[in-house]
């Protein structure tokens, strides 16, 4: 019986054909695995510049490519006849001698630039490698094959023009040496390619033992060995069954021993590595899962995505995705035997407005949620005495009591009309689950938290109260916290690192973006502002080493002299994305600052079926065609939601970097093409 491993390209070129061609090229491949009567058979391909390489018949004028050793047949694409024997010849495929992962190479490409590179290297005396011997650039993995032509590569540029035609495992390395790294960090940007950790003790790689290879090789081959999982690859989305190496590295991991955070940019892939480590700890079995997400909005989509990642109906269950309003809310309505009541946003802003004093009902606010509530200060004692990061006003200890004595009549009056806030909710949850688990921070406290492990999305806009609640919620043990977020994606002004709560968390980074293309990255970088951002690590993480993998459009700005123009500019490139390019509507979204914008928006879009949301709602999503209208002066940043810079210069800062931020989610949620217009002088935010 034949090994059959399929490539992640094959599932959409199949998906991609006329359904007679698809229908009779599934029979084919399914008759094939099982060796049945009429399974087509491997021929040879002459002039392959791999003799492991052969095609099959797969359907009427319609060939598959496979590269076959003893009993395994890697199954790389479906193509008409003539394209599918081009690319049989084009290609050689290898298996890294150091990392022991498939390599696949664009020889016929790869042929035709070397002329140029020595023609180049002909008429300069310059070598980028000149200063790397052989000996490190072979422990590298550089192909002993290809290292004449290293040795022969002048600059930079003709390097990059290489990228293409190479292997990522031998590019990433060569391109750091490039950029003036270290050997070593050339060996880390290699080790980065690697999708499975190494064996403790790992048998030597055999170059030759292409099944091995793709066993190492998780996002470069998956194996069927029956119908069923056959039909589960074939038929799943790409991203159910394909992971790139270092999403599949940290996702698969088999244990961690204490928190897990992974940080990334836009694009990284933070949501699909929350995605995959819940259904992976939820096949272990060892207890029920929490993924943890932004909104209810987001907790329906990601628990629409586990259901299409995991087939097994029993480990499905063991998973429940929710957010952490909702879990406060259960805990404290299974302790007191009826549902909480929360107060209004107008109610709330009444009380605070009550009890201002000389100082404004926002500064209050935000001196409970962002200091008191944020320590869980319990006394004005513990008050006096607090630090008070990211605020920039000091307070002498005469306006601390007052503030105090402001809170205490907030609280109190919600108290006597039992209400609360939902961070009040989610502080009063940890307190129950602390009365049972014991000492948060002890890990000898019993066992009778609701989870054994939790898994968290969107990290980034949690609130310490919140983070208290989930550490509550889940045992000091190994796989207990796995936490993804970006600092630069904050849309909630919380800025709290995740060790001063106590979580001491093993630090990983994403730096490669697979949605955006460069010219979308480099353009949201420059809106972002490039600088570093504080939360979830100590001190800041900087954007350095953010990259994507491939070109598109940049993105198109438009500035109108009217709101009624700006409008019909958009209803007239929305349609034109719809009519005249074939794009989904569902694939298409727009979104502005305001509700009023998005009434309007939505009212000239009429029945077009987009998505027409806020920037808020935009969170966690990703579309083909993004338009971000409204991005007027005036509008972004919303002038309703900064500080006054007489009241706290340094919480202005943060409330605009926060809606800086809120900008860069919204438009970096575009796979393909972003328009962003304004009329009227433009926001400031915008890139020149």
């Amino acid at each position: 019986m034949p090994r059959l491993a399929i490539a992640p390209e094959f599932p959409a070129e199949l998906g991609a054909l006329p359904q007679p061609a698809r229908r009779d090229a599934l029979v084919s491949v399914r008759r094939f695995l099982q060796n049945a009567a009429g399974a087509p058979h491997p021929e040879r391909v002459r002039g392959a510049r791999d003799d492991r390489v052969a095609t099959l018949r797969l359907a009427e004028r319609h060939r598959g490519v496979v590269v076959r050793q003893r009993d395994v047949y890697w199954l790389l694409t479906i193509l008409p006849d003539a394209e599918a024997w081009a690319y049989a010849q084009r290609y050689r495929f290898g298996v890294n001698p150091v990392l022991g992962v498939v390599e696949v190479w664009d020889a016929e490409a790869l042929e035709r630039a070397e002329a140029a590179v020595r023609r180049s290297a002909a008429s300069s005396p310059a070598r980028l490698f000149a200063d790397t011997c052989d000996t490190d650039l072979i422990e590298l993995g550089v192909d002993h094959r290809f290292l004449p032509l290293v040795r022969s590569i002048t600059d930079e540029l003709r390097l990059e023009a290489l990228e293409p035609l190479l292997p990522p495992t031998q590019y990433a390395p060569l391109a750091a040496l490039a950029r003036g790294a270290s050997v070593a960090a050339a060996w880390r940007e290699l080790d980065a390619c690697r999708a499975v950790d190494p064996a403790p003790d790992p048998a030597p790689i055999d170059p030759d033992d292409l099944a091995a290879a793709l066993v190492r090789s998780p996002d470069r081959a998956v194996f069927a060995a029956d119908p069923r999982e056959l039909n589960h690859v074939l038929d799943a989305p790409g991203w159910c069954v394909f992971l790139h190496p270092a999403q599949h590295r940290l996702a698969y991991r088999e244990s961690y021993d204490r928190p897990v955070l992974v940080t990334g940019g836009a694009g990284t892939g933070k949501t699909l590595l929350a995605l995959h480590r819940a259904a992976f700890l939820a096949a272990r079995g060892a207890g029920p899962v929490l993924l943890v997400a932004f909104s209810q909005g987001l907790s329906a989509e990601l628990s629409s995505r586990l259901d299409l990642l995991i087939e097994d109906g029993a480990v499905r269950k063991r998973v429940e995705v929710g957010n952490v309003d909702r879990l406060a809310h259960r805990i404290v309505s299974g302790a007191e035997g009826h549902p909480p009541v929360l107060v209004g946003s107008e109610e709330l802003g009444a009380l605070w407005r009550e009890a201002a004093g000389g100082r404004s009902p926002a500064f209050l606010l935000r001196e409970w949620e962002q200091v008191i509530l944020a320590q869980n200060l319990r006394t004005l004692e513990e008050y006096l005495s607090a630090p008070r990061p990211g605020r920039g006003v000091a307070l002498p200890a005469e306006e601390r009591t007052a503030v105090w004595a402001a809170v205490e009549h907030v609280t109190g009056r919600l108290a006597e009309r039992g209400k609360r806030t939902l961070l009040q909710l989610a502080a009063e949850a940890s307190l129950l689950l602390g009365q049972t688990t014991g000492d948060l921070l002890e890990e000898a406290a019993p066992r009778r938290e609701p989870y054994r492990h939790i898994v968290v999305d969107e990290a980034q806009d949690l609130h310490p109260v919140q983070w208290r609640l989930l550490r509550a919620a889940v045992p000091h043990a190994p796989d207990d916290l796995f936490i993804v977020g970006d600092p630069h994606q904050r849309v909630l002004d919380t800025r709290v690192s995740l060790a001063s709560l106590g979580i001491d968390a093993v630090q990983q980074r994403l730096q490669v973006s697979y949605r955006l293309p460069g010219e979308i990255l480099s353009w949201g970088v420059r809106l972002r502002g490039g600088g570093p951002a504080d939360g979830l690590v100590a001190g800041v993480q900087e954007l350095y080493g953010f990259r994507a993998t491939r070109h598109g459009p940049h993105p198109v700005v438009r500035a109108y002299d009217s709101p009624e123009d700006e409008l019909n500019g958009l209803v007239a490139h929305v349609w034109r994305w719809i009519r005249e390019d074939g794009v989904p509507p569902a694939e298409i979204a727009v979104a502005a600052r305001t509700a009023g914008l998005v009434r309007e928006a939505r009212a000239a879009l009429g029945d077009s079926g987009v998505r027409v949301s806020t920037l808020h709602g935009m969170k966690g999503r990703e579309f083909r065609r993004v338009a971000v209208i409204g991005v007027a002066d005036g509008v972004v940043p919303a002038p309703d939601s900064l500080t006054p810079a007489g009241e706290d210069l340094s919480a202005r800062a943060h409330d605009l970097q926060r809606e800086r931020g809120l900008l860069y989610v919204a438009c970096t949620r575009a796979r393909e093409l972003l328009y962003v217009s304004h009329s009227g002088r433009a926001s400031p935010f915008l890139p020149l």
